[in-house]
């Protein structure tokens, strides 16, 4: 495929902009325990009514795809949920969340995902597409969160060559706090099963050495942000009213993040986490009410 027969396949998913789907979710008190307890969090402290930390909203309303609309890499086949984007890899890149209120365990929730665009890139590391889902979550007619989160597909390397990487940054060095938290196997299979994400690249080695390049099964991106959120809302200054973050390099399952966070400025904290090399992987900006 040429560029330009590429970009032409990109412009011939357009009228996938727009569409919408709904997802339904119970928010039930045994999946709000599930996630407790991944996140070291006494379930037995949660009950039927209580008000839920406001970004956990992101680890509710899977898609459950079929076994047999499963694809070779564990995520669903293109075209069951999302566009058919003709590109092999795919990882998450990037958000934008607004939080207006939080959910509630047992109260009954939706979320309205909606495909806002998609976009092909050609760069130093080949061709690209970005993916963007604008996921609006309601309950009982209000909008509780607006996530808009951005996707990024990939070529496949040649077989036996490492995935490109984009070249490392220094961290800030602003930094009130440095939470270290081991990316174990067990932590980052029970967040894939809460959030019902079989991507083979986060528990499957052969298969992310293989197949996809990596040295090592990768580190889930909405994991690294779930921690940034944690670790900083234990130094907020208010309530969560939104975030933006951006996965700049690869965690690999096994190692050590350090999640880093400045002091809050006008209402805003900036965060960042750190590999074992004190390489920058992620970076977040929290906005409070």
């Amino acid at each position: 495929m040429t560029d330009a027969e590429f970009e032409a396949a990109i412009a011939a998913l357009q009228d996938w902009v727009g569409r919408e789907r709904i997802v339904e979710d119970e928010i039930g008190l045994s999946s709000a325990r599930r996630i407790a307890g991944m996140l070291d969090i006494d379930p037995a402290s949660l009950k039927q009514g209580d008000a839920l930390p406001p970004h956990w909203f992101t680890m509710f309303f899977p898609d459950i795809a079929k076994q047999s609309d499963i694809g070779p890499d564990g995520h669903p086949n293109k075209g069951v949920f999302l566009p058919p984007i003709p590109l092999p890899r795919r990882m998450g890149a990037g958000r934008r969340v607004t939080i207006n209120e939080a959910l509630r365990i047992g109260t009954p929730a939706i979320k309205r995902a909606i495909v806002a665009q998609v976009l092909p890139k050609i760069g130093r590391t080949g061709r690209m597409a970005i993916l963007t889902m604008r996921h609006v979550i309601e309950c009982e007619g209000r909008t509780v969160a607006v996530d808009e989160f951005d996707a990024m597909y990939r070529e496949a390397p040649p077989p036996g060559q490492p995935s490109p990487q984009t070249p490392p940054n220094p961290a800030p060095t602003n930094g009130i706090y440095a939470d270290r938290v081991l990316l174990s196997s067990a932590l980052v299979f029970r967040y894939s099963s809460v959030t019902w994400n079989a991507h083979r690249i986060h528990y499957d080695a052969d298969y992310a050495r293989s197949e996809e390049g990596y040295p090592a099964t990768v580190q889930n991106g909405g994991l690294t942000m779930q921690l940034l959120l944690d670790a900083a809302l234990k130094r907020a200054p208010g309530r969560l009213a939104g975030f933006t973050a951006r996965l700049a390099r690869p965690l690999w399952v096994g190692d050590t993040v350090t999640l880093c966070g400045a002091a809050p400025v006008d209402g805003k904290m900036a965060c960042w986490a750190t590999d074992k090399d004190g390489n920058l992987c992620a970076t977040m900006e929290l906005a409070f009410a």
